[in-house]
């Protein structure tokens, strides 16, 4: 991984900056890093005028499976929120945040959260096209940063979905309705189930989903096609489309979103999850949150594992 950045690695090949998230023991977790990380990426491919078009993808089995949980789940209370390096809030402050027997305060939890969004939105509001690679999972916090690029390309078995919907969590980037329409974001969010990157194709939410030995060339093709674009042209596009996505109220959808996200972590079952995860492990709390839905083998894995959100 490059020095200069803990989650990521960074590079411009020809017009296209190359942003690869780079955790794949820990199926590429988010981390307090991520967001800062990926914003400082994305402006440096936004002010480099040899660069047309910012590519994201991930190192390993998948995409990204979500925000780490080691600590916000097996590991409450502990205060470890802030060791990572780099938090923006004290880790005393955001134990209390996490510890039922403690007192919540929802607007520290707002702040911190929507710090982690306007890193991630960073996909949206840069001047030029960005497009995210999905391979593997791209669930959770991990659709809360891939929902923000401009464009999406999947591996046609990829594994997308936000599955904390069940219990303990909303997607805080709000950005499932405005990406699928009000009618399929219900249909995921109200269930928590996945689909498979060929029905995202097939939904609208990626622009392609080949088989997964072909998105390299594919993926490659689209962004060597785009490179080829005027930089003015490309900005002028992705503002005038942009224009649209923004009217719709992107911003107040991230807002309620994060809101409520804090929300759902403070219910008597977000309580409930949070304290089975502590004593039994994420695994095994996953495990019984989903039995009742008979996938709890479909969806554990990456992307719900004990060291990522689920």
């Amino acid at each position: 991984m490059s020095a200069e950045y803990r989650t990521l690695t960074y590079e411009v090949t020809g017009a296209i900056a190359r942003i690869t998230f780079d955790r794949p023991e820990h199926g590429n977790a988010i981390t307090v890093d991520t967001p800062i990380e990926l914003a400082s990426a994305v402006e440096r491919a936004d002010v480099d005028p040899a660069v047309h078009v910012i590519l994201l993808s991930g190192r390993g089995k998948g995409f990204c499976g979500g925000y780490d949980l080691s600590i916000f789940a097996e590991g409450m209370g502990r205060g470890a929120p802030g060791e990572a390096g780099g938090s923006v809030l004290d880790p005393g402050v955001q134990a209390r945040n996490h510890d039922p027997a403690g007192t919540w305060d929802p607007m520290v939890d707002y702040a911190m959260m929507s710090r982690f969004n306007r890193g991630f939105s960073s996909l949206l509001h840069a001047n030029k096209p960005t497009v995210a690679k999905l391979h593997g999972f791209a669930v959770a916090g991990g659709t809360d940063i891939a929902l923000f690029a401009d464009q999406i390309i999947c591996a046609d078995d990829t594994r997308i979905g936000y599955p904390p919907a069940r219990v303990w969590g909303i997607p805080a980037s709000g950005m499932w309705a405005h990406r699928l329409g009000d009618q399929r974001a219900k249909r995921l969010l109200f269930t928590g189930d996945l689909i498979t990157g060929r029905q995202a194709h097939e939904w609208g939410l990626a622009i392609d989903a080949p088989p997964p030995e072909q998105l390299d060339d594919r993926t490659e093709d689209l962004v060597g096609r785009i490179a080829q674009m005027p930089i003015n042209q490309l900005v002028m596009a992705k503002l005038a489309l942009n224009s649209a996505l923004l009217a719709q109220g992107v911003a107040t959808s991230g807002m309620i979103s994060t809101v409520f996200d804090g929300i759902a972590r403070h219910t008597p079952e977000g309580y409930a999850f949070q304290a089975r995860a502590a004593a039994d492990g994420f695994r095994e709390a996953v495990r019984l949150r989903d039995e009742p839905f008979g996938d709890a083998k479909s969806q554990a894995g990456p992307g719900n594992s004990a060291t990522t959100r689920p």
